[in-house]
């Protein structure tokens, strides 16, 4: 990143749902996009799933700084989605915080 790139720092965040719960868990993680690419901070944010394994979530969240994304995650917005989506899941969502090496912002 050159001196004039503003910081960036891409969050993800895995799901995998129980079974019969994907309808729901992905109605939960899309209203979460909705709100979340409302917070400040945020640049973008993107609700993905996956092709290689039928039912699996992806959110991956563009933040203007890692102490930005570590600040959401303690959000009423993360702990909404967070207590909705529990009843479906099959497993520990799978959270990581990344700094960019090469990662184009288009705002």
């Amino acid at each position: 990143m050159t001196a004039d790139e503003p910081e960036l720092a891409v969050m993800t965040a895995r799901f995998d749902p129980r079974a019969g719960s994907e309808e729901p868990l992905m109605a939960v993680l899309a209203r979460y996009v909705v709100i979340t690419r409302r917070a400040p901070a945020c640049r973008n944010v993107d609700l993905l799933a996956s092709a290689a394994h039928p039912g699996r979530l992806l959110l991956v969240a563009k933040w203007e700084s890692a102490a930005a994304a570590r600040t959401h995650l303690d959000s009423a917005e993360m702990a909404e989605m967070a207590a909705a989506a529990v009843p479906h899941l099959a497993t520990r969502p799978e959270v990581d915080l990344y700094d960019t090496v090469s990662a184009h912002d288009l705002h």
